[in-house]
């Protein structure tokens, strides 16, 4: 008899190491019907039948000793054991799809659209694309880069990274990066004195405010006890005109510090004070809230990226 909670005793647990590894077309048709909650749908997909499906999760089931579903009249639930035995389950097959594209190729050679924020697109992952071909010449990249992070991505798209709160219905967001603000302006007009007394001087010079951002001139002056005076200079839609206006010589700006950094190494900007501020919204990765497995390519870009960041 199954137990919804706890597997019983097999033979492999007396063979020490040796465990004994389910088949993997049981596996496979249980991650299939769990992402599905259904054997119908996960039939579909795999090019079984229904009850080919319900046969091997049920010798799965038997295998463990545990229930892995609750079958209801309509949909499958994953019973406490199925929940967590998924996610290491899915995470191993992704490892074999990314090990298998990444030692013989992407599967199909499909190209992978990636959709981000022009600015994280230009001024951060551009400089590091040449090292992710290096290591994926098989991999067909197209980028596409939006201002706004309320835009629809594309069907098509198939890593999809925003900027914001981690909200956006119909997804799933996994953050993948925070980073501080900093103020940067032309290294000619970095002011003298305390760290007080050069914010004082910034906020009496024109500042470039980042659409979004609005709140970090005033919560840098409110950090240094200064009174913001009224509102002067002017408002632009993307960190990268912000830097360039600001490396142009216009007045200040308040960037996301790995958008500055290049331009400060280079000396094209400055950051005239000492400041971090922390921002509330962070970059995210973002799936649909479907029952469709990535594919290799993305793995691979999904791995690749974190480890960058």
């Amino acid at each position: 008899m199954l137990h919804p909670s706890a597997p019983a005793p097999s033979d492999a647990s007396s063979q020490g190491s040796n465990y004994d590894i389910p088949p993997l077309i049981w596996l496979r048709a249980f991650e299939a019907s769990a992402r599905h909650s259904s054997f119908t749908a996960a039939a579909d997909e795999l090019s079984l039948t229904p009850a080919a499906i319900s046969h091997q999760v049920r010798s799965l089931e038997k295998h463990l000793g545990v229930m892995l579903f609750e079958r209801l009249p309509r949909k499958l639930v994953l019973t406490e054991l199925g929940t967590a035995y998924l996610p290491p389950l899915r995470q191993s097959f992704d490892t074999l799809a990314a090990a298998t594209a990444g030692l013989f190729g992407p599967i199909g050679r499909r190209t992978l659209m990636v959709r981000a924020p022009v600015s994280f697109v230009s001024l951060w992952l551009a400089p590091r694309i040449p090292e992710f071909m290096r290591l994926h010449p098989a991999i067909r990249l197209r980028l596409t880069s939006s201002v706004w992070t309320h835009s629809q991505s594309d069907e098509a798209t198939d890593i999809d990274i925003r900027f914001g709160d981690g909200t956006w219905p119909g997804f799933r967001a996994e953050p993948i990066a925070s980073f501080k603000a900093v103020p940067v302006c032309h290294p000619a007009h970095v002011p003298k004195g305390s760290a007080r007394e050069r914010i004082a001087e910034l906020s009496r010079i024109e500042h470039i405010h980042v659409t979004g951002y609005e709140d970090l001139w005033q919560r840098l002056c409110l950090g240094a006890q200064i009174s913001l005076p009224p509102y002067h200079g002017l408002i632009v839609d993307t960190s990268i005109a912000a830097l360039e206006l600001a490396a142009a010589g216009y007045g200040a700006a308040i960037v996301l510090e790995c958008f500055a950094r290049h331009y400060i190494d280079s000396g094209r900007l400055a950051m005239p004070v000492q400041a971090d501020l922390a921002v509330t919204h962070a970059h995210y990765l973002l799936t649909r809230e479907t029952a469709k497995r990535p594919s290799p390519e993305a793995i691979i870009f999904t791995r690749w990226i974190k480890q960058q960041l």
